[in-house]
């Protein structure tokens, strides 16, 4: 692959799945946004082209929910190549590799909500398809929604069941006959329901086998309820299905009976990572529209954006932006290399791809968890800095804060995602897929030992250390709370949550230190601004994982025994802190000077 500048891009082993959690990753392995091709280059501009020519002019119709036009647009950008990106070509596709469709995702953020509409029928109505399908189903449904002729939706949740999946009520009979299924229940918040023609749909075959099917709109039975009335995200359609003895061909249950859960989870950790994706490309217009606004907003006889409180908030958003975008194409590229090794000749490749992808299931929470939660800080800051031209709807920042919230509860609550993180790493453990716990005996074996002064190197160098003491820390809580609690951790959910904010830093701050340090060695032009972008996040991140830390040996212990585990947090992590004020003041100058997140 070559980069942007024509230049070879490093040759690289591939990343494997949580091991980050363990050990040190190579910054060889680790693909970052410098590492685009002129390609996938070429596919961000199209998306964003498509966004600033067809879908800005006629933002605010699409805020009124005009449907006719979604589906017109989304025809358009089906002639574009932009419904096809995941598609294989057999079936009219492009089959892109993950990059660019995560690239395409990104720049289509800038639709608003209408980008919601693309990214329910492109990722988790069609990847079921794509993955699990039987031909005769791929050659049937992919070919058309490829183009924009059909558009898809994914109907999980229903009233009692909503990040407990399997706790649904829909049920699916088998007739008499063996002809046809007969699907009964109610889903709801069904993104693209007023229009999809093809609904994912889970359900229990005799109440007890969770299983997926393919159901069309015009199957007798199916209809939709009245728009939600929803706080924000209006310009996408959001309904209940209902499904009243809905005869759906026995042809068209997706995968296997009963294999539903399958399915299930592995669509949303490609939603999970493409959602971050999203919220890294809405993070970048809500940065650059305060950045605008600050420059021309006059108070005491000088612009807000000379006022060095102003300044740290624009800093702080543009880092946490910055590591949630080299931890997005990270992961995206990590996946590239693991689908590289499923060859052609492979037969029914869609289960092995899915079990590609299902390998970074923890990358793909913690990108979820991190992306929703920056975009919230940064349009949320991005409000406090418009003051109260940011309550006025007139402003976009107003409707991009509305917009933003729901980003924490869709594809799994970041609650759920915050158990999932530490919940898989544990079982992965305990299956050998990780060597989590002897990572573990070995710090705690280390401190023990006398630590020697960390020697002084490059500009990044305590930055790397103190990614290495995040790593540390994380294991040394989670050692002491497995062996406080046992089997019983699973329970500890407050515990759980600590360690995953310990594993979410650790894995956006390595992001952002190893992209740093790659430009450096590239010696680019940006390099000095890409190394103030990840000491600012590894600074501001740092004191919350110590924090966390010491949370779990609370909940773990008292007394002496604290004491000691809390020293020995202090020993790991000694050392001189950066200085944040600096920091956030360099950054915010080149976002105010071009306006820009980064040039």
């Amino acid at each position: 692959m070559a980069n942007v500048d024509g230049s070879a891009t490093l040759q690289r082993d591939r990343e494997h799945g949580a091991h980050f959690a363990v050990s040190p990753s190579d910054p060889r392995s680790i693909f970052v946004p410098e590492d685009f091709s002129a390609e996938q280059v070429m596919f961000a501009r199209t998306a964003r082209e498509f966004v600033e020519r067809e879908v800005r002019p006629v933002a605010e119709r699409l805020e009124h929910q005009d449907w006719e036009l979604t589906v017109a647009l989304l025809r358009k950008a089906g002639d574009m190549g932009l419904l096809a990106a995941d598609i294989p070509e057999t079936y009219g596709g492009l089959d892109l590799d993950k990059v660019s469709s995560t690239l395409i995702g990104e720049h289509l953020s800038g639709a608003g909500s209408f980008a919601l509409s693309h990214g329910a029928n492109v990722g988790i109505g069609t990847l079921p398809i794509v993955l699990f399908g039987t031909e005769e189903q791929r050659a049937r449904y992919l070919p058309r929604l490829a183009t924009g002729e059909w558009f898809a939706a994914y109907a999980l949740t229903e009233p009692d069941s909503g990040s407990d999946a399997l706790g649904a009520r829909a049920t699916a009979r088998l007739s008499p006959d063996g002809s046809h299924y007969v699907l009964n229940g109610r889903k709801q918040f069904i993104t693209n329901s007023a229009f999809a023609d093809v609904f994912i749909v889970y359900a229990k075959i005799d109440g007890q086998q969770f299983s997926a099917f393919i159901v069309e709109r015009t199957f007798p039975g199916v209809a939709t309820g009245p728009e939600e009335k929803k706080m924000g995200i209006k310009a996408s359609s959001t309904r209940a299905l209902i499904l009243d003895d809905v005869r759906v061909p026995k042809e068209n249950l997706l995968g296997q009976a009963g294999r539903g859960h399958v399915i299930a989870f592995n669509i949303l950790n490609i939603g999970r990572y493409k959602l971050a994706a999203g919220c890294v490309g809405a993070a970048k217009e809500a940065l650059e529209l305060t950045a605008r606004y600050a420059n021309t907003r006059r108070q005491f006889g000088r612009p807000i954006a000379s006022f060095p409180l102003i300044q740290a908030k624009i800093g702080r958003m543009a880092a946490y932006l910055y590591a949630s975008e080299s931890a997005v194409y990270r992961t995206a590229g990590a996946m590239d290399a693991a689908l590289s090794e499923v060859g052609d000749e492979a037969g029914d490749r869609g289960p092995q791809i899915a079990a590609r992808i299902a390998e970074f299931a923890v990358e793909c929470s913690v990108n979820k968890v991190f992306g929703s939660e920056m975009l919230d800080f940064v349009v949320d800051e991005g409000v406090q800095i418009h003051g109260g031209a940011g309550y006025i709807q007139e402003f976009a920042i107003e409707r991009m804060y509305r917009d933003s919230r729901i980003n924490r509860i869709f594809e799994g609550t970041n609650e759920i995602n915050r158990l999932l993180i530490p919940g898989t790493l544990l079982k992965w453990a305990e299956q050998g897929k990780l060597a989590l716990y002897n990572a573990a005996r070995a710090v705690q074996a280390e401190i023990l030992e006398p630590i020697r002064a960390a020697a002084q190197g490059g500009p990044l160098e305590r930055e790397t250390q103190m990614v290495t003491v995040i790593r540390k820390l994380f294991l040394l809580a989670g050692g002491m709370a497995v062996q406080t609690f046992g089997q019983r951790i699973e329970d500890e959910q407050e515990v759980l949550a600590a360690l995953a904010d310990m594993v979410i830093a650790l894995y956006t701050a390595e992001s952002a230190l190893v992209r740093a340090g790659q430009c450096a060695a590239r010696q680019l032009p940006a390099a000095e601004a890409h190394r103030d972008l990840a000491a600012l996040y590894i600074a501001h991140a740092f004191p919350a994982v110590e924090e966390a830390a010491r949370q779990v040996f609370a909940a773990c212990t008292e007394g002496d025994e604290l004491a000691a585990a809390c020293a020995a947090a202090r020993k790991l992590a000694r050392g001189v802190p950066g200085n944040s004020v600096t920091l956030g003041r360099r950054v915010a100058s080149r976002v105010l000077t071009t306006e820009r997140y980064l040039s």
